[in-house]
């Protein structure tokens, strides 16, 4: 039996990425994930995106309570001005919302910390204003395991699809011969990044 649904890639046009709260003082709590494996991922996931021209919308939470934006990730994204809000559901911003609405976009990616919380609500909550909504759960960290297997599973139950920090991108890049296929895949930093290189150098020199 066919399914009614019809399933729409991510592409370049469609999609956004959302980062919320990937705080100094947040990061100490995870536990699910290890913080550098974490912060390689929603690193290397904001570059990627960079690279591929879609656009990146950050939001933090009571800096002066949970602390600043982590630098690695600060660093990846020079000029992009983040939101400071109070509201515990980032979506509950109007600035956050607004700034979502300007791009045009109805593909959220949506990252956060803690997964159950800062990636569940807003990525819900889009849904219901009628986003399609993509949870990248291995850019995103808990503070116990449990709280994160049941932050997935309400979301799954909402309709948000979850993702990991490569897969997402990699769909949006969709051909390996793009322009930007060397710049996605070093930001990445997959293990298998330098293979994908020494074959493109392999095969352009024949």
């Amino acid at each position: 039996m066919n399914s009614p649904h019809i399933y729409e890639r991510l592409t370049r046009d469609n999609a956004v990425l959302l980062l919320v709260d990937h705080q100094v003082g947040l990061y100490t709590g995870v536990r699910d994930i290890e913080t550098l494996e974490l912060k390689h991922n929603v690193v290397g996931l904001t570059k990627a995106a960079l690279a591929l021209k879609v656009p990146v919308i950050v939001t933090t939470t009571t800096e002066k309570m949970w602390g600043p934006l982590i630098p690695e990730l600060a660093e990846a994204l020079p000029g992009v001005k983040r939101i400071e809000r109070t509201t515990v559901n980032a979506w509950d911003e109007r600035r956050v919302v607004d700034a979502v609405k300007a791009t045009g976009r109805k593909k959220l990616i949506v990252t956060g910390i803690s997964t159950d919380v800062c990636l569940a609500f807003p990525a819900i909550s889009a849904i219901a204003d009628g986003y399609s909504s993509y949870a990248v759960v291995d850019a995103s960290g808990g503070f116990t395991k449990t709280q994160v297997e049941m932050g997935v599973l309400r979301m799954q139950q909402a309709g948000v699809i979850p993702v990991g920090y490569s897969n997402a991108v990699i769909e949006i890049l969709a051909d390996n011969a793009a322009p930007e296929a060397d710049a996605v895949y070093a930001a990445l930093g997959m293990p298998f990044a330098g293979l994908v290189f020494g074959l493109k150098q392999y095969f352009s020199a024949r």
